[in-house]
């Protein structure tokens, strides 16, 4: 009796440690979550609030410009909070997310008129953004925007 009580508890104590261990991994990501970052960085770059945008990237958070090079977090994080940029008006739409454990690939729309380092600026771009879950914290980890053109090359 003394082992099948010990394998009753061996059984037991590995049924629930496997709910601990699956439960604490799951960072299962919701639409809701994906469209909540992307708007509390748009507002951050609206608002000039580089704390904000800061706040919603990821450690590791690449940006890629439109001409092939890369933008740091940093230089992200800075443009947004820099006189040399400002924001006249800026909209985002057309979203598709597509969902996939922890991780959304986002489709979107990203429309934005303004100035940047005395140079203005009319654009209209789609932005592909990567966006995670990891320990409960959802943010951006890389973003994408091409400029929308009216005659198609290839598609």
């Amino acid at each position: 009796m003394r082992y099948l009580c010990s394998m009753r508890e061996f059984f037991l104590s590995l049924i629930i440690i496997s709910i601990f261990t699956s439960c604490s991994k799951k960072q299962i990501l919701t639409e809701k979550e994906v469209l909540n970052v992307i708007h509390s960085f748009d507002s951050g770059w609206r608002n000039k609030n580089l704390r904000q945008v800061d706040s919603v990237l990821a450690p590791g958070y690449v940006y890629f410009t439109q001409s092939g090079g890369v933008f740091s977090r940093e230089g992200v994080v800075q443009t947004a909070g820099s006189p040399a940029y400002t924001l006249d008006s800026m909209d985002r739409s057309d979203f598709i997310i597509e969902l996939y454990g922890n991780t959304a690939i986002v489709s979107t729309r990203w429309r934005g008129r303004g100035v940047y380092k005395e140079q203005p600026f009319d654009e209209n771009q789609r932005c592909s953004i990567t966006v995670v879950k990891q320990d409960g914290k959802v943010q951006i980890f890389s973003e994408h925007c091409t400029p929308i053109k009216t005659a198609r090359i290839f598609h």
